[in-house]
């Protein structure tokens, strides 16, 4: 399921994340004042938990301020590599997850061939981190995931619902852009990434500031299929 132009891919997408970057960074730790209900996020990381060994190698990729996932991963006796654009972020989440290892990296660094190597991992968590990117670059982003992953590793990812590609919205007193899919579409793209879809869960979020609409979140728990 590699692709072995997926260094050709990638620099063809245009990858400037200044402007995401910044607005987690002005963010900080007020998103998860936005976001306080994440029983979904809870939920597939648990099931995450579930499918792993104690002191198995997980990578939460886009990991925020590190809670809750970090911290639940980091609980449960995994060893956990977080992973963030922000460096307001991984600042935060090397506070509240002193135990775990996190580090600024754009995804597409860890892409077969790129410029920073990780290792490989038993499961990898991106929740909410995928949608920051545009849709020509997902299919990329996932096929990178599979490579990071051990033969029948774990995944666990959220999206919102929503029929769009890199498209600006408010957020929190800032401007980031998302992408989504519908859910046939995005079981879609997973599957073509080489995943096989194991559990699903939705749930409809009101989050708690006037600027953030509600929302569909659509969490899917998948295996790598080897």
């Amino acid at each position: 399921m590699i692709n072995s132009d997926d260094a050709t891919d990638y620099e063809s997408v245009l990858l400037d994340r200044r402007g995401q970057a910044e607005a987690f960074d002005a963010i900080g730790d007020r998103y998860d004042e936005a976001f306080p209900h994440k029983e979904g996020q809870l939920a597939a990381g648990q099931w995450l938990i579930g499918s792993l060994e104690s002191g198995a190698r997980v990578l939460d990729l886009g990991c925020g301020t590190g809670v809750p996932t970090s911290r639940q991963l980091a609980d449960a006796g995994l060893r956990v590599v977080g992973v963030d654009l922000s460096a307001r972020m991984v600042e935060l989440a090397g506070q509240y997850v002193p135990e775990a290892t996190f580090e600024q990296v754009d995804i597409a660094d860890l892409r077969p061939g790129g410029p920073r190597d990780l290792g490989r991992f038993d499961g990898v968590a991106a929740f909410f981190s995928l949608l920051m990117l545009p849709r020509a670059e997902i299919p990329l982003a996932l096929r990178t995931i599979r490579q990071l992953l051990l033969p029948g590793g774990r995944f666990v990812l959220s999206m919102v619902e929503a029929d769009v590609d890199d498209f600006a919205i408010p957020f929190l007193g800032n401007t980031i852009r998302v992408s989504g899919y519908l859910r046939e579409d995005l079981h879609k793209v997973i599957e073509a990434a080489g995943f096989e879809i194991v559990d699903e869960s939705s749930y409809t979020y009101a989050p708690a500031v006037a600027d953030v609409p509600p929302e569909e979140q659509v969490f899917l728990c998948c295996r790598r299929s080897d």
